[in-house]
């Protein structure tokens, strides 16, 4: 039961934003938005550290009429899962936090996912550029991005990550962020921390800058040289702590693989060391670059066994503080993941070069996908590249007759590509797929410690 007394605040990462398309409030936060009924929506306004648990139940039920009899054991639950997520401080942290929003809603865009550029000074083995890179040239211009994020913003996106490449290659970034939040946009910028002038992240967050997140490759040098041609470990903790310094969320995201796994409690103490808000421990998923290089990064099932129960306690430990994200990889799942949250379903990925697609990988697929200078957001999220694997009519037998399809949709259709050469197969991950033989062989075989490596040099 969450303390009468206590004073709950808002955390810095949290944001309430009107969403005019579906007419209700929301609460953002790094990569995550919590859709608000009435109720919920005046508790959170009331989050200001100075009004206490009881004095805002009581305004609820003078509010509301259709309030039931144990209000102040409602407001004390539902503040308690929001502290539990880290979106309020000052009351403890309850388990029991509200169902993930948007769960029924028709397809939608609610984020963009805009890739400013293919370039970077990285060279990781799992890199999400293509790997024809080679044909991908002449990059949007600030006037382009400037009129994406507008048209996204009328579509219904309310979050937009600025990644990559590496985004900070780009020397408009900042007027891109300052035309995020002229929009109300929630902005992420997702980097590598290089290259990164003195004083340009400060002048980022006076721009409106919502949140930062930064990929580690390895807490050890070494490590990190080998995944990734780099060993800016100590640049990448400065970069963290000034982003903290400035108040904004940090996400601290690891990709794990064979050569690192065994360090996720390093990774956890930096994590706790820095104070970050967020520390997503991402095995590879692997498509591209990871899958020419998936004989040299495959992990045993008993690392990631062991590496989850290391992330699993931690987690429980720093809830309220930390929120601790371990995303397994496909190759030892009995099910797919729900891959991008379903074909087209709630995410816009924009290329550097302008095309529209529902996924970073998509552009591995034979489809032709829209190109925003000459289409609208509106058109390319109505087009037939983006409707064609919404929904279930596209499904094979083997997912059509199964209870999962509106959980995992049919899995990762890149994947199914890369696997099967066909898009429209039941995603191999799937231990019911005709196909998962691949996956299950893969897992047995084992390159050597160090073998020659593929990478590309793009910058």
């Amino acid at each position: 039961m969450t303390p009468p007394g206590d004073r709950p605040r808002l955390a810095a990462k949290a944001r309430l934003r009107w969403d005019r398309h579906a007419r209700r409030w929301m609460l953002l936060y790094p990569e995550r938005g919590l859709a608000l009924n009435a109720t919920s929506h005046t508790i959170v306004e009331m989050c200001d550290g100075g009004r206490t648990v009881a004095e805002i139940a009581g305004e609820i039920r003078s509010r509301f009429s259709e309030v039931p009899d144990d209000a102040d054991e409602m407001v004390g639950r539902f503040l308690g899962s929001l502290a539990a997520r880290g979106l309020v401080t000052g009351v403890p942290a309850d388990d029991d936090a509200p169902a993930a929003p948007h769960a029924d809603d028709a397809p939608r865009p609610y984020t963009l996912i805009a890739e400013l550029s293919y370039k970077c000074p990285l060279q990781c083995l799992y890199c999400s550029n293509p790997l024809d890179l080679q044909s991908y040239t002449h990059e949007l211009a600030t006037e382009d991005w400037t009129r994406i994020l507008g048209q996204a913003e009328q579509a219904g996106v309310v979050q937009v990550h600025f990644t990559g490449g590496e985004p900070l290659v780009r020397r408009d970034l900042e007027e891109l962020v300052e035309e995020a939040a002229r929009l109300s946009l929630y902005s992420n910028l997702i980097t590598g921390g290089e290259p990164l002038a003195d004083g340009r992240l400060e002048g980022l967050a006076r721009r409106g800058l919502s949140a930062l997140q930064v990929s580690v490759q390895d807490v050890d040098p070494e490590g990190a040289r080998f995944v990734s041609n780099r060993d800016r470990v100590d640049a990448k903790v400065r970069l963290m702590e000034t982003g903290k310094a400035l108040g904004l969320p940090v996400t601290m995201n690891v990709v794990l693989h064979r050569h690192n796994l065994d360090r996720v409690g390093g990774f956890v103490e930096l994590a706790e060391r820095i104070g970050v808000d967020r520390l997503e421990l991402a095995n590879t998923q692997y498509l591209g670059w990871a899958l020419a290089n998936r004989d040299l990064l495959l992990p045993t099932g008993a690392q990631i066994d062991a590496a989850r129960e290391v992330a699993s306690r931690a987690r429980a430990r720093l809830r309220g503080r930390i929120d601790v994200l371990f995303v397994k990889p496909d190759h030892f799942g009995a099910f797919p993941r729900a891959c991008m949250d379903g074909w087209a379903r709630r995410f816009l990925h924009v290329t550097p070069t302008g095309k529209a697609l529902p996924c970073h990988a998509a552009m591995s697929l034979p489809m032709e996908f829209p190109d925003l200078r000459s289409v609208t957001v509106e058109e390319a999220w109505l087009s037939p590249s983006f409707e064609a694997f919404r929904g279930e009519g596209w499904m094979s037998e083997t997912c059509r007759s199964c209870d999962r399809r509106g959980l995992d949709f049919g899995g990762c259709r890149c994947q199914a590509f890369a696997l099967t050469g066909d898009a429209a197969a039941t995603d191999p991950a799937c231990s019911l797929s005709p196909h998962h033989g691949s996956i299950a062989a893969a897992r047995l075989v084992r390159g050597p410690a160090v073998p020659e490596a593929r990478r590309l040099r793009v910058f």
